[in-house]
């Protein structure tokens, strides 16, 4: 058996610069205390977060946790989270890192042991609010049968899994992840009478050509499974919310920088995502995301409609 790489190893082989790897480092040390957290943080918590959404405990208690690690640790100046109202800023913003996170990215599916995961976005000086393309560093956990991280430190460096193994620490798993071409996996969010008539038309040529339903209600997991298998996920403009559902800085860009980097593409519909400047903290956008030949269809469908 080859030697196990863990991830500290493969930070320090890529010469990932040292607050970047430490913050990379730490961040993964969260997902053992943030999964034992999931039996006694299993109900709705009766408040909102900043979305308006209904908070689990583990909302909550994902989002304390992760904060103040973060504010404990002297690498990063700000921190923008889903459930928070406003960008937290810290001391000396200008010269430390900027973490966007969705402490815990499908909640709600807790209470009946489906995969969710975390996502984190990592800019440069502590800037929160800029694009996604020019993120230091991306990456995601997703708590499911495996406890596995899957991140990206920039652009040309390749998207990485790694697993958690018996001795607490992330292993490589897998180098180089690349979107399978052919790939016909299709995750469509919102329902379909609010669909608007370009979107239902986009979707029903997808499955007429053979994309098939698999839709479990976590973006991560849906992103996670079309990285490893191909295909699509969207979340789209309704008629009821022309910028659909998915937060611009917490889900869809660093998600949207890992597909990217690994050979796939995101879109609005219009345009790349990961080069929106955002204007404001919760920004939603809608998205298209997977492989580039699905995203160019809807692409030039909407210029075209």
């Amino acid at each position: 058996m080859s030697d196990i790489i863990t991830l500290e190893d493969y930070l320090t082989k890529i010469g990932c610069e040292t607050s970047l790897g430490d913050l990379i480092l730490l961040l993964s040390e969260q997902a053992g205390p943030i999964r034992d957290a999931f039996p006694e943080n299993q109900d709705y918590a009766g408040t909102e977060n900043a979305s308006g959404e209904d908070q689990m405990e583990l909302d909550k208690y994902a989002d304390k946790h992760l904060t103040e690690v973060l504010k404990e640790s002297g690498l990063v100046g700000a921190i923008g989270s889903e459930e928070k109202d406003t960008i937290l800023y810290l001391d000396n913003p200008d010269d430390r890192l900027g973490v966007n996170m969705d402490p815990l990215d499908g909640s709600s599916l807790i209470d009946v042991n489906l995969a969710v995961g975390t996502i984190i976005g990592i800019q440069d000086k502590g800037n929160i609010l800029n694009k996604g393309e020019d993120m230091l560093a991306a990456m995601y956990m997703i708590y499911g049968p495996m406890t596995t991280l899957v991140m990206t430190t920039g652009k040309g460096k390749g998207v990485h899994e790694f697993v958690l193994n018996k001795d607490g620490e992330f292993a490589l798993l897998r180098e180089n992840l690349r979107i399978p071409e052919g790939g016909k996996i299709l995750g469509p969010g919102a329902l379909r009478k609010d669909y608007t008539d370009i979107h239902r038309q986009y979707i029903e040529q997808l499955e007429a050509e053979g994309y098939k339903l698999r839709y479990s209600g976590c973006f991560v997991a849906e992103v996670h499974q079309i990285l490893h298998k191909g295909g699509l996920y969207t979340y789209p403009a309704t008629k009821e919310n022309e910028n659909g559902k998915l937060r611009l800085n917490f889900e869809a860009n660093p998600m949207g920088r890992l597909v990217e980097e690994a050979g796939g593409m995101i879109s609005d519909g219009y345009r790349n995502i990961l080069k929106i400047v955002p204007e404001k903290v919760h920004q939603r956008v809608p998205i298209y995301v997977g492989n580039k030949g699905p995203v160019d269809k809807i692409e030039y469908m909407m210029k075209n409609q």
